[in-house]
């Protein structure tokens, strides 16, 4: 494009620019840079990424552009954009090569994990910017296919020390949420003086002054809207009035200015405007095979071309997105029908199977066998790829081209099924409903049943799936028993998630339901077991249950169990740990759900596997290490969509004591809880509530909260764990009586258990409403089996009240010697509230003890303890980066900070500086890789 040109689409763009200019810099100096670049249709969003281009000689520039019609396929966008770059490719990990060549299709394999591939993107970015400065521009983002908007999504998240920038342009409004958060630049309409200007430089004919004023008004300041509308208007149009009775939306008016620009041009170049429409990849060999299978020589792009429409050059590209969807929603039926027919022909079987069966079933013209088992087959192709969008674009097309009921009905269902795994519930239905009409066997029906419930329960949390769930359950009994149980555990899951809302009846109806099923034919697996006891515990009580319930823990821990079956099953295993008081199994089984998960590429179950992982690493007293996952949650719910109450932030904020954090996080998560009628949710806020509170010594809060949290009917045996806060909260309030009644349920399930943690917090809980010796016998009791367990956080709280109740007792020295333990470990931990709870204690017993704040404990932030503590293990910056799905750069960077803060100079010193560093349980086995940088 010319200087002039340029110079024109650019009018009144100066602030634009200058941040355009100001990203360029950026990146100049080693820095990365991530912009969402949002206006609707035409304001000049692309032209503002050209002029970048224009203003980058110095840097590297990878292109991509999303495409309407492939927003089907998985990582057709992420392709474009790293083909060119895929000479670096052998400078990454294996695990990451893989799934980028599987994603690509480069290779066979399994579906690859979605975090390897947005971390084999992040990579390859950072390998090309160690030689040059790179811009990637993403035009048209609100376009691309789901996994690569999600790929590119973490990847501007997780720039941080490469000279890259990735700029996005993205249609507002455009329903997509991958971008939100990223900085943006909001492009609007010209104002009024640049608006006249342009329309000015295109009209040359006289033009009423009233026209005038409502063509601007009507464009509102569109520069697109501006250039093209005028165009295709006679001068009589033009002189006697510029009106559209009902004006269509502005992209609508701007296609049929591009109709009009459509009608003079010959048959021929309209037709090859409509192969190359169709052909969305804009690869010329297809488009002029295809041009020739039906009579159109290359003569036929001259016109295109003149009339600025379109160039055919080393890649077939239109002027504008409006251009293609004008071109393709002018055609007939019968029309797209015969150049979907010449692409296929014109398409490689052996090179692109599934690009063919997409242009084969486009020009179907009635029910046909032969291609719905063409898409069948790419639909098992692409969901090996991971591409869960266009597996279920592919069955549903599929489903549409049978003309035999049962196998309609069978391929609408696989479709439904499909959709909803891809996050598409309204579609999933209404594929149910084209199933349900069809000559489905019994089975069948079950599995639609069954569908109904799960979308039910996807879409909200609250008590609408259980009667869906429990009716599918008792369908699959006579069909497939194994099917049937793991009906009956979603049905209880779903039940213990509305629990609080439907007053625990619709969990113990899930409780006798599961019981009444058959028993499983083969020896009982972990998965049987525990739901066995899980029923047992809901209608039995805790004596009865809690010896099934220990079964099923040691088969989690010991039997060989499939991947699929065992993340199934494991967010209920970590809670009845949890509710057993079990921590060694919580620790083992949290650590193996965030393996599994990570490894099997399941990244719905990830997040829920993480929030376990905090839980466990928070009672712990691991709260730098639990902290620093939040992040990771953050990342794999943006990616996917997934709907998660955040709980691991809660108990982190909870554990810490900062107040105005916590409230924020319970609020919004109050809200959302209600909002959803996910029961749960509202006790596990209400006890996070109960723990801050008791931190901060306001006992009236805590108790409100606590009882709140332990309400919860009396068959709902396990929902114990506020108890100690309310036992807490009630003796410091005042009232013993509220406590010893808590202290009764409470014991139910601690001797039922027998672990140390469980009767470590009986005998801290017996203290509280015990005098004299008894008292000093519990509270050291507590501290000796406490002790023996992993729960740190726990055990500095028996410290901490066995050092108020001698303080009370006026046996200061000894109350110091408690006091002050306990200060060490709260401080340690980060409990920023029990420490100074600790503190306030100590200074009563003449004892100054430093306040310390995250300004003086905090020394590195959450991502640079991780990354110290993986390095003081001599993991490389690679393996790190590979762990924590940041980049190499993105790691050294960090170091760079960490030995700074600590003024260490090696990884060697990094042990000996981080003495109170936690545990590396949480993090998957290193990758192999090269050496440290």
């Amino acid at each position: 494009m010319s200087a002039g040109r340029r110079c024109q689409v650019l009018r009144g763009r100066r602030s634009e620019c200058q941040t355009l200019d100001r990203l360029l810099e950026a990146i100049g100096k080693g820095e990365s840079q991530a912009l969402v670049v949002r206006g609707e249709p035409g304001v000049g969003k692309s032209a503002l990424l050209e002029y970048m281009v224009e203003r980058a000689p110095g840097c590297r520039v990878a292109r991509a552009a999303g495409v309407q019609s492939e927003m089907e396929l998985a990582f057709a966008g992420l392709h474009q954009l790293c083909a060119p770059l895929l000479e670096r490719l052998e400078r990454l990990p294996v695990p990451q090569q893989v799934a980028l060549r599987t994603a690509f299709g480069l290779s066979a394999g399994a579906a690859p994990d979605r975090f390897f591939v947005g971390l084999a993107v992040l990579g390859l970015l950072g390998e090309v910017a160690e030689e040059q400065p790179l811009v990637c521009m993403v035009d048209d983002a609100h376009w691309l296919d789901r996994a690569s908007a999600q790929a590119l999504s973490f990847v501007a998240r997780r720039l941080s020390a490469e000279s890259v920038a990735v700029v996005f342009s993205v249609r507002s409004p455009s329903g997509q949420h991958e971008w939100d958060g990223l900085p943006e630049m909001v492009v609007e309409g010209l104002g009024d003086r640049d608006a006249r200007a342009l329309l000015g430089s295109v009209i040359r004919a006289p033009l009423d002054e009233r026209v005038r004023d409502r063509i601007i008004a009507e464009t509102r300041g569109n520069p697109l809207a501006l250039l093209e509308l005028p165009r295709g208007l006679t001068k009589a149009e033009l002189a006697g009035g510029f009106g559209l009775p009902a004006a269509p939306a502005l992209s609508g008016r701007i296609e049929e200015s591009f109709l009009r620009r459509l009608e003079p041009l010959p048959a021929a170049t309209r037709r090859l405007l409509l192969v190359a429409a169709a052909e969305p990849v804009g690869e010329p060999r297809l488009v002029w095979d295809a041009a020739e299978r039906l009579a159109i020589g290359r003569e036929a792009a001259a016109p295109a071309e003149a009339a600025g429409l379109c160039e055919f050059g080393a890649r077939v590209r239109f002027r504008h997105p409006l251009v293609r969807s004008a071109v393709y929603r002018a055609a007939t039926l019968q029309e797209t029908q015969t150049v979907h027919a010449a692409l296929a022909e014109a398409t490689d079987r052996a090179v692109d199977p599934d690009r063919r069966a997409w242009h084969l079933a486009q020009a179907a013209t009635g029910y046909d066998e032969n291609v719905a088992q063409e898409l069948e087959r790419s639909a098992g192709r692409a969901q090996a790829r991971g591409g869960l969008a266009a597996t279920a674009a592919f069955l549903e097309r599929a489903a549409e081209l049978t003309l035999e009921p049962a196998r309609r009905a069978q391929r609408a269902l696989a479709a439904a099924q499909a959709k909803h795994q891809a996050g598409a519930p309204d579609a999933a239905l209404g594929l149910l409903a084209i199933a349900e009409m069809g000559a489905l066997d019994e089975l069948g029906r079950a599995r639609v049943d069954l569908l109904r419930g799960q979308i039910a329960f996807v879409v909200n949390r609250g008590p609408d799936a259980l009667p869906l769930l429990l009716e599918a359950a008792r369908e699959l009994e006579p069909l497939d028993l194994g099917l049937a149980r793991q009906t009956f555990m979603e049905a209880l899951s779903a039940a213990l998630f509305a629990g609080l809302v439907r007053g625990g009846g619709g969990v113990e109806e899930a409780a006798r339901a599961a019981l009444a099923a058959p028993p499983p034919a083969r020896p009982a697996r972990a998965a049987d077991l525990l739901l066995d006891g899980l029923a047992l515990l809901i209608t039995e009580g805790s004596s009865a249950a809690t010896p099934t319930l220990k079964r099923a823990l040691s088969a989690f821990r010991s039997q060989e169990l499939s991947r699929e079956e065992t993340i199934g099953c494991l967010a209920a295993a970590c809670r009845t740990a949890t509710d057993l008081w079990d921590d060694e199994a919580c620790d083992v089984l949290s650590t193996r759900f965030v393996r599994l998960a990570r490894d099997a590429g399941a990244l719905t179950a990830l997040p829920i596997a993480l929030a376990w992982r905090i839980s466990a690493l928070v009672q712990a007293g691991a709260l730098a290490e639990a902290a620093s996952l939040i992040d990771e949650i953050d990342a794999v719910t943006e990616a996917t969509g997934a709907q998660l109450l955040p709980y691991g932030a809660l108990w982190v904020v909870a554990w810490q004591g900062r107040e105005a954090a916590a409230s924020e996080v319970i609020e919004a998560s109050t809200s959302e809880a209600v909002a959803r009628g996910e029961g749960f949710g509202l006790i596990a806020i209400q006890w996070a509530s109960a723990v801050l509170y008791n931190g901060l010594g306001r006992y009236d809060d805590a108790l409100v909260a606590a009882q709140r949290a332990s309400e919860p009917p009396q068959n709902l045996a396990f929902f114990t764990g506020a108890l100690p806060e309310l036992i807490e909260a009630a003796t410091r309030r005042g009232t013993p009586e509220r406590a010893t009644d808590a202290l009764q349920r409470l014991t139910q399930t601690t001797r039922a258990s027998g672990s140390d943690w469980a009767l470590g917090i009986e005998a801290r809980s017996r203290a509280l409403l015990s005098d004299g010796e008894t008292a000093e016998i519990l509270y050291r009791e507590a501290i000796d089996r406490l002790d023996r367990t992993r729960i740190r956080a726990h055990l500095a709280r028996a410290h901490l009240l066995y050092g108020e109740w001698l303080r009370r007792e006026r046996r200061r020295l000894d109350a110091r010697e408690q006091l002050r333990r306990a200060h060490e470990m709260f401080s340690d931990m980060g409990t920023e509230a029990f420490a100074e709870r600790a503190r306030r204690e100590l200074l009563a017993t003449g004892e100054h003890a430093r306040s310390r704040t995250v300004e003086t404990r905090d020394v590195l932030t959450a991502q640079e303890t991780q990354i110290a503590s993986l390095a003081a293990e001599g993991i490389s910056n690679q393996e790190i980066a590979a762990e924590l799905f940041i980049s190499p750069s993105t790691v050294a960077y960090h170091l760079r900070k960490v030995f700074a803060k600590l003024d260490v100079r090696s990884r060697r010193d990094l042990a000996r500086a981080l003495p109170g560093r936690p545990s590396a349980a949480s993090r998957v086995p290193p990758q192999s890789g090269p050496v440290p940088r």
